[in-house]
C-alpha cells in the first residue's frame, strides 16, 4: 500500500474537469473578481477525456478506489457523460460520484446514471431564496436546484447528499430549516464549516460556525445521536435522528481538523497533482504525459510525491489560529472541494 510520511494511504482521487462555473459563490469565486472578462483556461490546457482516463487507471493501480468528479461546475464540461462512461471501465475503482451545484442537473441526471455514475452530491447552502441568491452570486432561486434533487433521486442517483457551507451571519440561521426539509427523504445533508480555501474569499475565523454549534441547534428541535463512520478517513462526522428518520453530517475541518486520516489526492483541471486542498504548488502530470512519458514514469512521479507528503495544513492552522501569515493557496474552483 502506498503511504505518505505519516502512514496515510492514498485512497481517494478528486478530479476537476473544468475551472468554469455558472455560480459566483463568494466563498469560492467572488463575482467582483471572476467577472465576465475573467479568462479561464483555454481548451488546449485542459486534460482530455483520454488523458484523464489514463491517469485514473494509473492512480487505481496505486491504490485509489474512490473517485469524485468536480469542477468548477463539472456539468459545464461538454460531453461529461462520455467521460464518466470511460471512467467506469477503469479496473479498481469501486465508487464513482460527482459534486454539482445542481443548476444543470435535471437535464443530465438520466445520462449520468446511464453512464455509470453511482451517486451524487448537490451543493445547496440555504432554502431561503434571498439567502441563496446572495450565496450563489447570480441571483438564482432554489427552485431549479430542488427540482434537480428530485430528478436525480427519481433516476436512482442515491444516496444523495446535500452540501451546505455555513457562514456566520450569512446563512447560519437557516441550517435547521434545511435539515427539517430533507429529514425523512433518505437524503443526507452535510454541513461544512466555512474554510479558508483559496486566497480571495476574505476568510476570517470569526465567520466560522463550529460544527458542535450546528449539531446543537438541530438537536434542540430534532434530537440526534452520533453514528459510526462508514469507513476510515470519512471526512463527515455522522449523526442520526433518534426517531430513525435519517441522518446528517458535519465536516469540521476548522474546529476539528482531520488531517491525520486524510487519504485524498487531487488533480487540477490543467493536470497538476495536489496532495492537499490548501496546497500552494502542484506537480504537472500533463506536461510529461504530453511529452510521451510512459505509464511507469508517471506512476513513479505520483509515488514519489505521495511518499514524501507531509501536508497537515488544517492542524497547523488550528495550532496557530491567530496567525496572520498564511501561504498562498490554489483556488478551490481549480481542484474542487
Amino acid at each position: 500500500m502506498l503511504t505518505d510520511k505519516f502512514g496515510r494511504p492514498m485512497r481517494d482521487l478528486r478530479i476537476s474537469v473544468t475551472d468554469r462555473c455558472n455560480f459566483r459563490c463568494p466563498y469560492c469565486m467572488p463575482a467582483e473578481i471572476y467577472g465576465e472578462a475573467y479568462e479561464f483556461l483555454p481548451r488546449a490546457d485542459i486534460l482530455t477525456f483520454e488523458e484523464l482516463t489514463r491517469l485514473v487507471g494509473i492512480f487505481a493501480e496505486l491504490g485509489i478506489v474512490k473517485l469524485r468528479v468536480t469542477g468548477g461546475e463539472p456539468l459545464m464540461r461538454n460531453e461529461l457523460p462520455q467521460l464518466l462512461n470511460m471512467l467506469t471501465s477503469v479496473d479498481g475503482i469501486e465508487d464513482l460520484t460527482l459534486t454539482t451545484n445542481g443548476y444543470l442537473l435535471s437535464q443530465f441526471a438520466q445520462q449520468l446514471k446511464d453512464a455509470g455514475l453511482n451517486r451524487i452530491t448537490v451543493s445547496l447552502d440555504s432554502l431561503d431564496d434571498e439567502v441563496f441568491k446572495t450565496m450563489n452570486g447570480r441571483g438564482f432561486t432554489t427552485q431549479r436546484v430542488l427540482e434537480a434533487i428530485k430528478t436525480a433521486s427519481d433516476v436512482g442517483l442515491s444516496p444523495l447528499k446535500i452540501n451546505c457551507v455555513v457562514q456566520k451571519g450569512v446563512n447560519d440561521h437557516t441550517v435547521v430549516d434545511l435539515a427539517r426539509h430533507f429529514k425523512g427523504t433518505g437524503h443526507i445533508v452535510r454541513y461544512i464549516e466555512y474554510m479558508d480555501v483559496g486566497n480571495r474569499n476574505g476568510w476570517q475565523s470569526e465567520h466560522v460556525v463550529p460544527a458542535d454549534e450546528i449539531i446543537s441547534r438541530i438537536d434542540a428541535e430534532m434530537p440526534l445521536e452520533p453514528a459510526e463512520s462508514n469507513y476510515h478517513g470519512e471526512v463527515a462526522s455522522r449523526y442520526r435522528y433518534k426517531d430513525g428518520s435519517g441522518e446528517i453530517g458535519v465536516i469540521a475541518s476548522v474546529t476539528k481538523p482531520f488531517c491525520g486520516d486524510c487519504t485524498r489526492v487531487r488533480l487540477s483541471t490543467d493536470g497538476r497533482l495536489f496532495t492537499c486542498l490548501f496546497a500552494s504548488e502542484g506537480l504537472s502530470l500533463k506536461d510529461p504525459m504530453r511529452a510521451r512519458a510512459t505509464d511507469d514514469e508517471l506512476r513513479a512521479m505520483i509515488t514519489r510525491v505521495w511518499n514524501f507528503r507531509t501536508d497537515r495544513y488544517s492542524e497547523e492552522r488550528a495550532a496557530s489560529p491567530d496567525s496572520k501569515v498564511a501561504p498562498r493557496k490554489i483556488e478551490m474552483y481549480q481542484i474542487g472541494g
